[in-house]
């Protein structure tokens, strides 16, 4: 059974010949720039290659948190709590939000001490969030066998349903307005005078005065073919469901070894906690010395692999011409393989923290690439280079949960309005203008 089950959204069948905004990417991230945008009245269209929300957008843990973020996302991220606590109204839809809140968990004193530092990040946000000793961890949940030293419990954190927000939020845009166009490749961007006058489709062109991309994992592909070198590579993590199960943890929690959240259906998403597979590609080498500063910090979460994918992204052209079909018209959703052996893993150690999960059967299993940048940070910007395109891309397995904020970040930048956050360290040319790219764990 590949991938998830995604909410079904069918695309449009006629394509506009002229919008405001042309939105490459149908997963939470440009589903929440359409809203944002269609709400404020300008002709939007929204392209994706494949369906909304079918690749990392709904195979992801489904985490709404603010807990041991990256200080520079905390600002927005506090905007996109706000947001999603209105979205089922605002989009008339269920999107499975429930503030119920998260815990990570500390093995030893020294994490104890780094997440009780973290906790002055959130300081003037009112948003709850504490320590628990080792005795006040054991008290909420008496059947665990968890030996730690305490956790970071954030009850202002929330959960939410992969496979339904960005497509209830794609529906939302297209009631204010929103062409949704699926199975639509964008192949490339028309340029008039140097700035973007269009894009063309596999359908047809679109004209435009501004293009958004946020296209995820092929957000690299797409900018070098227009000339523009963005450093980014793909992370699998991999995830399973359970059947519904009672007597389970209501709070989504972290430790060494597995990761869980409870559903709307009552079963749980289940991950590792620490592992993710990175496989040795031609990109790999091409951005090696960006991510060296990743690699050091993240060396023992990443299990390094070379085998077939190294051929399969060699073979993927770096450049086209727009009146012939793109890598994105043969390579629709990315469904890559999950690893077993490393979310069995994490299933039995879940088991033996939580003996409840002895009971759980499993539902399903599925792969997804996380898009990642360099310091771990997402583009939210303008480029330069060309003017009416705009870049938002990067969020590093942190998009879900900051996905509302950032569509609306992003509306702000297309639209000239003042930006609900300083976007400075979002921008494009951190990457390029000497700026010193760092990791930030906030602790």
């Amino acid at each position: 059974m590949p991938g998830p089950y995604v909410v079904p959204v069918h695309g449009d069948a006629e394509l506009p010949k002229e919008v405001d905004v042309v939105i490459i990417g149908g997963g939470i991230i440009g589903s929440s720039t359409a809203l944002e945008l269609a709400e404020q009245g300008m002709r939007v269209a929204l392209c994706e290659k494949g369906g909304i929300g079918h690749e990392q957008s709904s195979r992801n843990w489904g985490w709404v948190r603010i807990s041991r973020r990256d200080p520079r996302e905390v600002p927005l991220m506090a905007e996109s709590l706000r947001i999603w606590a209105d979205l089922n109204r605002r989009t008339g839809r269920e999107t499975g939000f429930k503030r119920a809140g998260i815990v990570f968990t500390c093995a030893n004193d020294q994490q104890y001490e780094e997440h009780e530092r973290w906790t002055r990040n959130l300081e003037g946000y009112q948003i709850e969030s504490r320590m628990l000793s080792a005795a006040e961890f054991k008290e909420k949940y008496p059947g665990s066998n968890l030996d730690i030293k305490g956790a970071l419990y954030t009850a202002g954190d929330c959960r939410a349903e992969p496979q339904r927000a960005a497509p209830a939020i794609a529906e939302a845009a297209r009631e204010r307005g929103a062409h949704i166009l699926t199975e639509c490749a964008v192949r490339g961007l028309q340029l008039s005078g140097g700035r973007v006058s269009g894009v063309v489709t596999e359908r047809g062109e679109i004209a435009c005065k501004a293009v958004v991309l946020a296209g995820g994992a092929w957000s690299s592909l797409f900018m070098g073919n227009s000339g523009l070198d963005l450093p980014q590579l793909r992370v699998l993590n991999s995830v399973l469901r359970t059947k519904p199960l009672e007597g389970g943890p209501e709070e989504a929690i972290w430790a060494s070894g597995f990761a869980l959240r409870k559903r709307l259906d009552g079963g749980y998403t289940i991950a590792d906690g620490m592992q993710n597979i990175v496989d040795i590609v031609p990109a790999s080498f091409r951005y090696a010395r960006q991510f060296m500063p990743a690699y050091k910090y993240e060396w023992r979460s990443l299990r390094f692999r070379l085998g077939g994918r190294y051929f399969d992204d060699a073979r993927i052209p770096r450049r086209w011409s727009l009146d012939e079909p793109s890598p994105f018209e043969y390579n629709r959703v990315l469904d890559p393989i999950p690893s077993k052996k490393m979310i069995d893993g994490a299933m039995s150690r879940l088991s033996k923290a939580f003996p409840v999960f002895k009971k759980a059967e499993i539902a399903q299993r599925w792969g997804g690439m996380i898009d990642v940048t360099p310091d771990a940070v997402p583009v939210i910007d303008k480029i330069d280079a060309i003017p009416g395109f705009h870049l938002a891309t990067g969020f590093s397995g942190h998009g879900f949960g900051i996905g509302p904020a950032a569509g609306k970040l992003m509306a702000d930048i297309v639209t000239g309005k003042p930006p609900i956050v300083d976007p400075t360290a979002f921008r494009f040319k951190r990457f390029s203008d000497g700026s010193k790219i760092e990791l930030v764990s906030g602790f």
